[in-house]
């Protein structure tokens, strides 16, 4: 794909060349890009009958990632991922990608194309066009600025205020395994920076590792709902952590909500890893963040219709907005949730 053998600085190619250089492959797959990477805008055509949607998401070094352990194929392939989930939790397709970027004079162009190699790969395995971006210099290491463009039927679009009381409670997959696999790639950098000599020890931790640094954007869950009929009422991906995503959920419904603690999908390396550092899974669970997985709600006539799919489990449901936003432990106990996920402007996030 990238062929550069040797270390080639940025500052030879310029803005251009190092465009020119990363773009030369791409091939467009959609016959709505219409105009892709080499002009001032991309040109897209809107089918008839669909929406447009449009995401952004900032990555910056140092905030959002650590290229301490965060492998530069690996960064292009959740950056785009992450923003291909946003489209996901509209209940839409994602479709074009725009990658903007900012890099410091220590990245060389092979770094660069590693970066970019994993942006493709993602684009690739979603189908997704790359279709433009802007690049620039940075004084402070890498910062990324990703735009993802999708589409859904007008009467298919989800938003996070349609959830109303008796709905079920959903969530695909299983949840905290992205929190734990951070901590473990903390635990070794800090065990590293102390002694170098010490080889970081990551052996039997692959699946939550794999959480961490290469998570996927549930397309297959959005195309499963429509083959079964069903249309959440209210949707969003899990980013923040479970605790923070339903109470954007509850807030933007003025509703409540009554979550069950036994419901909630863990799974056994992400309960085990969480015991190992004193930590209880349930509270991984509701803050960890970063597993993108897909919190919908749904009215509960649709229940049989999700009930045997192994990958989507009820945790819970819809209350009045009197009745507050509560978890029920497994010993019966309800206590009140509060957002403790990840919040960028906090100090030392």
């Amino acid at each position: 794909m990238l062929d550069n053998s040797s270390r080639t600085e940025l500052a030879e190619l310029g803005e251009f060349g190092l465009i020119r250089h990363l773009t030369q492959h791409i091939e467009l797959q959609h016959k709505g890009s219409i105009k892709g990477v080499g002009d001032d805008a991309a040109v897209l055509k809107a089918d008839e009958g669909h929406v447009t949607l449009v995401s952004t998401d900032m990555l910056a070094e140092g905030v959002h990632f650590d290229l301490g352990y965060m492998p530069l194929r690996h960064l292009g392939y959740k950056a785009a991922t992450v923003n291909f989930s946003d489209i996901c939790a509209m209940n839409g397709t994602p479709k074009q990608l725009l990658v903007s970027m900012a890099l410091s004079s220590r990245f060389p162009l092979d770094a660069v194309e590693e970066l970019y190699g994993g942006l493709l790969l993602a684009c690739k395995r979603y189908n997704v066009d790359l279709v433009g971006g802007d690049t620039t210099s940075s004084k402070s290491g890498l910062i990324l600025s990703l735009t993802v463009i999708g589409e859904a039927a007008p009467d298919k679009v989800v938003y996070r205020n349609g959830a109303k009381p008796g709905d079920l409670i959903c969530v695909t997959g299983d949840l905290g395994g992205a929190y734990m696999g951070l901590m473990l790639l903390e635990r070794e950098k800090q065990v590293f920076k102390e002694n170098p000599n010490i080889q970081p020890d990551l052996e039997g931790n692959d699946y939550v590792l794999e959480r961490q640094l290469k998570p996927e954007a549930r397309i297959d869950v959005v195309q499963l709902l429509a083959d079964r009929g069903v249309k959440p009422t209210a949707m969003i991906d899990v980013s923040d952590g479970l605790a923070s995503e339903l109470l954007h959920i509850c807030t933007q419904s003025k509703t409540g909500a009554q979550l069950f603690e036994e419901k909630l999908p863990i799974d056994p390396m992400t309960y085990e890893r969480a015991r190992s550092f004193n930590l209880d899974p349930t509270t991984c669970v509701l803050s960890g963040g970063e597993d993108y997985e897909l919190l919908f709600t749904i009215d509960i006539n649709d229940f049989e219709k999700v009930q045997h799919h192994p990958d989507i489990t009820v945790i819970g449901h819809i209350a009045d907005e009197s009745n507050g936003v509560n978890l029920v432990s497994k010993s019966n106990t309800v206590h009140p949730i509060t957002a403790q996920g990840w919040n960028a402007f906090r100090p030392n996030a």
